[in-house]
């Protein structure tokens, strides 16, 4: 099978870095194009030495421009990019004729409103909002969507690990939809390359902070996804924490329920028993990070408070992976008509 020609703009930062790992080893991957202001002229090995030797690692950094990614003959684009940023290189690209697969948060959102309340901006593409698919391909329809998508808003790292365990549940009615609160805890590398002394070596090892608190932007697309799930509108807590590890999120959602165990475990299990990288844990089994890094996996338990007629939800995945790179690679296997699995199941 010929391989296919994919280009990543922006791919000198972490989740640049993950995916141009992942990339480099998929079988029907061929890396044309890669894009950095910074590195432009160096090749792939000399700025990650890490690549040396791997077939695709001579391969120079460009200036990000859609023409030369054109020129490229990459037939689909990953945007590795500040919000506001990507949709600017998402307009250029797809009027070329590039499916574009965008890892910001400049597409995940429907409503434009939104956005500007969270991010602060007026919304740079509107006019694509209705084209893009919110790429969580264990939803319920979006596997297909993804796979007919000329554009694919690539969902955040908290996002995921809230949104996955949380749907079945919504959906069925087994929770209290105004009473979910959730705390997580990510690797610093999810702040990505960053000068922010907050982010420093000295500022986070042996320390445990909260940030981003009452209104982390992420919730944005936690509440339309959940609010969507529920068929009316969610409104929750989410307080994230910064914890002294590189990558990784563990993630402990709770809700009001009146269901049963069983009940709980049959919406999950019929929700994601099939899914290549959704493994369940089991009633009372937590989650652990150690166990999810480096892949897309998504780890996932549960508990029942019958004290406080809480559920409790275990979620886990790699922030830079399942919150991330491989994410994406996992929606571009399906826009590609490939196995769901290829170039994803190195552990």
């Amino acid at each position: 099978m010929q391989r296919i020609k994919v280009a990543v703009i922006g791919a000198s930062g972490y989740t640049g870095m993950e995916l141009l790992r992942l990339l480099l080893m998929h079988p029907h991957a061929e890396l044309s194009c890669v894009t950095s202001r910074q590195y432009a002229g160096q090749p792939l090995s000399e700025v990650f030495p890490r690549f040396a030797q791997v077939e695709g690692s001579d391969l120079p950094f460009i200036e990000p421009d859609a023409q030369g990614v054109k020129e490229s003959g990459a037939s689909l684009a990953f945007l590795a990019l500040p919000h506001g940023v990507a949709a600017e290189y998402a307009k250029a690209l797809l009027a070329l004729g590039i499916k574009v697969i965008d890892l910001s948060a400049d597409f995940r959102l429907n409503d434009p409103a939104v956005y500007e309340e969270f991010y602060g901006d007026t919304h740079p593409a509107p006019e694509l909002l209705s084209e893009a698919v919110y790429g969580m391909p264990e939803l319920p329809g979006r596997s297909q969507a993804i796979t007919t998508a000329d554009l694919v808003a690539s969902p955040g790292c908290y996002p995921t690990s809230i949104i996955l365990p949380l749907v079945p549940l919504l959906a069925k009615g087994l929770i209290e939809a105004q009473s979910i609160v959730t705390c997580s805890m990510s690797g610093v590398s999810g702040a990505g390359k960053t000068s922010n002394q907050l982010f420093s070596y000295c500022e986070a090892n042996e320390s445990v902070r909260a940030y981003g608190a009452p209104k982390h932007r992420h919730l944005s697309e936690i509440e339309q996804e959940l609010s969507l799930a529920a068929g009316a509108q969610v409104r929750m807590s989410f307080t994230p924490h910064l914890v002294p590890a590189h990558n990784g999120i563990c993630t402990t959602s709770s809700a009001l329920s009146s269901a049963s165990i069983e009940e709980i475990t049959e919406a999950l299990e019929s929700a994601y028993s099939d899914c290549d990288f959704v493994r369940l844990l089991g009633p009372n089994k937590m989650a652990d990070t150690k166990n999810v890094t480096r892949t897309n996996f998504i780890d996932i338990g549960w508990a029942l408070d019958e004290r406080t007629g809480r559920v409790l939800l275990f979620s886990a995945e790699d922030n830079l992976g399942k919150g991330a790179a491989s994410q994406a690679v996992q929606s571009f296997n399906l826009m590609c008509e490939l196995e769901t699995t290829s170039g994803l199941q190195n552990l």
